[in-house]
């Protein structure tokens, strides 16, 4: 019996991972987001995110995502990402 549970618990947390990706805002630097970012995660992580994002936050994530997580991205890629990031979902 515990493994339903187990199955299910698991079913519903994977749920919002398996939600469709929303398109991102058009700009500069989208298609380099779309293709580091969406890579390993949905792409509504972003919106989610982008009301509580200041510039230094979304830095800070971009950084994280290096480093913690491995993405193989260089400086200018990253930057790049950053820029994205702020321009289109940076908090007001």
């Amino acid at each position: 019996m515990s493994y339903r549970i187990i199955a299910l618990a698991g079913l519903l947390l994977a749920t919002p991972a398996l939600a469709d990706d929303v398109p991102l805002k058009p700009g500069p630097g989208v298609e380099t987001v779309e293709a580091n970012c969406a890579a390993c995660h949905t792409t509504n992580y972003i919106r989610m995110n982008a009301p509580f994002l200041s510039p230094d936050t979304w830095k800070a994530e971009v950084t994280k995502m290096r480093v913690a997580f491995g993405l193989p991205i260089d400086d200018d890629v990253a930057k790049e990402i950053v820029a994205y990031l702020v321009a289109q979902y940076g908090a007001k």
